[in-house]
């Protein structure tokens, strides 16, 4: 087969690579063509010269390009994947420090909360780029794969105001299957049968049968509590799993600011969480590790570029959902995974408007949702909290009303559950003005947001968190890595 796949983003390396990789293990699209675009020159030179090295070690026909001309990557893909971050670290950063100041103790901050609120901000204008772009210059009817958080806020955009098909993508379901398939003991994940849904991040097992035999919350909290790992490190999600019945998808620290009951104090913050990666719940803690990633790759580009002599292994096909989706699409062969669509009935209890998290078929027909699930109460409670979150955050984002989006902080759980509105208002006034750069539809409102928070009287506080570490330097994970080796 031949095709064309564009990945806009295409400078998250690692990210790229993988799922260049997946594609490539499919046997029938080793003819395809796949369009890199970037916004980064440099960072494009560096994932091309990793994919060019892995086509010609393994002899295929593959074509890679390279381009920052957006449109140009475009032109005829038959697919466009998205993995981009819109102000990169350097936005990411303020969307951590600014609402820290507030007292706001964020672990990832990219789906909701402030900063997740504040990303989607400056997402949502250039996911519309991208759709216009695939709607005039695009393969007639091609589909776009969104992997970029926040998930369900840039999914929302680009199906109602995009005009685009549209899917949006994640891992979370796969890891926390991976876990509990662990702690029960399965000797592969093929024993474990499973229904999950809900919203993206926000997801829960409402279902779980190992080797057919249905296991209920009693079974799985034990199983969680006896293991010597999990039982630190997820503390939480297992706390959530004893009161609501069932378990969340979602890791240790993006659950914990998703709910208004774990961060709200900085005293409690240590009693929930676990800091030996910064998954669990460490404040910032993925800012650090993809800053860390960051300065990793470019210091050890040359083995990286190294590495990608090795023959591609189809067994190592990683549980990323696109290159199985393609390989359904294209060739018929079913897939059954977890994707994010509008509701529109799916989950009984949820809006109909909702970006859902959910089961589904794919072939050559298409993406076929399995309708008429109905969500334990409180799942669908905490989930309906933050669809109403998203839904204000998009229109705000898509109207550039500073007022709206204001509202939509104050709704967030762990806003509300830690801020007053006078602090929430100041708090949107501050990340807007520094932000400015990449929200170009609050640029009527900067003036007036600036000469607020020059006569403001809301106090702040200068505080890096109740569970900062510091970014490592390039010594420090060498020497990390070294032990972890001799440990293994």
């Amino acid at each position: 087969m031949s095709f064309k796949i564009a990945i806009i983003g295409a400078g998250s390396v690692g990210f790229t690579k993988k799922l260049f990789t997946d594609i490539l293990c499919v046997p029938e699209f080793q003819d395809v063509e796949f369009a890199l675009t970037d916004i980064s020159e440099h960072n494009l030179e560096m994932i091309k010269a990793i994919l060019d090295r892995i086509v010609e070690s393994n002899r295929l026909p593959t074509r890679v390009t390279a381009t920052t001309d957006r449109r140009r990557a475009l032109e005829g893909a038959r697919y466009v994947i998205s993995c981009v971050r819109v102000g990169g670290l350097e936005a990411y950063a303020e969307d951590i420090r600014i609402p820290l100041k507030y007292g706001v103790d964020q672990c990832v901050g990219d789906t909701i909360c402030a900063g997740g609120i504040l990303y989607g901000q400056r997402n949502i204008p250039v996911i519309l780029d991208f759709c216009k772009d695939i709607r005039e210059v695009a393969a007639p009817g091609a589909k776009f794969l969104n992997y970029a958080n926040p998930m369900a806020m840039n999914t929302w955009a680009a199906i109602e105001y995009g005009r685009v098909e549209t899917i949006g993508l994640c891992h979370g379901v796969q890891h926390g299957a991976e876990q509990i398939a662990e702690v029960l003991g399965a000797k592969s994940l093929s024993e474990l049968d499973y229904i999950c849904s809900g919203i993206n991040h926000q997801t829960w097992f409402v279902d779980l049968r190992l080797n057919g035999r249905r296991i209920g919350k009693d079974e799985l909290v034990a199983a969680f509590e006896a293991h010597p790992v999990f039982s630190q490190q997820e503390k939480l999600r297992i706390d959530v799993l004893k009161r609501f019945g069932v378990y969340s998808t979602e890791s240790n620290g993006h659950l914990s600011e998703y709910l208004p009951w774990y961060r709200k104090r900085p005293d409690e913050i240590a009693r929930w969480i676990d800091m030996s990666d910064w998954i669990h719940g460490e404040t910032g803690g993925y800012l650090r590790h993809s800053t860390e990633t960051r300065h990793w790759f470019e210091t050890e580009f040359p083995q990286f570029l190294a590495s990608a002599e090795k023959p591609l292994d189809p067994a190592k096909r990683s549980n990323e959902h696109a290159s199985h989706i393609l390989e359904a699409l294209e060739t018929g062969r079913v897939y059954r995974g977890h994707f994010n669509v509008k509701n529109s009935g799916v989950i009984t209890n949820l809006p109909a408007d909702a970006i859902i998290e959910s089961p589904g078929f794919v072939d050559r027909f298409g993406i076929n949702m399995v309708a008429g699930i109905t969500l334990p109460e409180a799942c669908a409670a905490t989930c309906i909290s933050s669809i109403n979150v998203q839904r204000m955050s998009v229109h705000a984002a898509i109207s550039g009303d500073i007022d709206l989006l204001k509202l939509a902080v104050l709704h967030d759980p762990l806003v509300g559950a830690v801020c007053t509105p006078e602090e929430v208002w100041q708090m949107v006034d501050e990340m807007v003005v520094t932000q400015a750069r990449w929200l170009p539809q609050y640029a009527d409102a900067v003036p007036a947001a600036k000469e607020r928070l020059a006569r403001s009287t809301v106090r702040t506080r200068d505080w890096a968190g109740a569970a900062r570490r510091n970014v490592r330097s390039i010594d420090e994970l060498r020497a990390e890595k070294e032990t972890l080796k001799q440990v293994v």
